[in-house]
């Protein structure tokens, strides 16, 4: 089981690394890694575990936040009125994406981060993706809102990227144009 102390924080050097493709079938490392990485996401929803194991609630985690530096994220997002989406994202990428730009009103944090970061990180308001799942098969989706943006964030730690590089630090609450405010519940 991952816990708060198995996730690296900023100044580490694997989450400034472009993380490495994966090739299949998954070792058995990687699948448990998978695992592993979808689990603590899980759990870290659950206000009881997160007591229990002082775990931070989350709704993604990036294999290099776990020190691997392979292109492997999770997912788990489940929104009031909505299909929940819970995946792992083995090799992902962004197929298209809308011109529209949206960006989370109360900013973003990440569980690399223990301090926090105020200002709007622009993301794409819609996106198709593209990925496979542990068995090696290929899917597509299409994002838009929460796990739109939480999947841009995810896939920016797998190119060496942090939320807050994105941030303009003159004006981080400066408006993005043509962008769309997105308000969590």
């Amino acid at each position: 089981m991952i816990l708060m102390n198995d996730i690296v924080r900023e100044g580490h050097p694997v989450l400034r690394k472009v993380a490495e493709e994966v090739s299949f079938p998954l070792t058995d490392d990687e699948k448990k890694l998978c695992e592993e990485i979808l689990q603590y996401i899980i759990n870290s929803q659950d206000d009881v575990l997160c007591e229990l194991y002082d775990l931070r609630p989350g709704i993604g985690l990036a294999a290099p936040q776990v020190n691997v530096s392979k292109r492997i994220f999770a997912l788990h997002i489940e929104e009031e009125d909505k299909e929940p989406l819970s995946i792992v994202a083995i090799n992902p990428k962004i197929i298209s994406h809308s011109v529209e730009k949206t960006y989370l009103t109360s900013g973003e944090g990440c569980l690399s981060v223990d301090r926090d970061v105020e200002g709007f990180v622009p993301r794409y308001s819609r996106i198709t993706i593209k990925a496979f799942d542990v068995d090696g098969k290929e899917f597509k989706l299409r994002l838009k809102g929460l796990p739109a943006i939480a999947f841009q964030h995810e896939l920016d730690h797998l190119n060496g990227v942090m939320f807050y590089d994105h941030i303009d630090p003159k004006e981080p609450f400066k408006e993005i144009p043509g962008a769309v405010p997105f308000e969590r519940e």
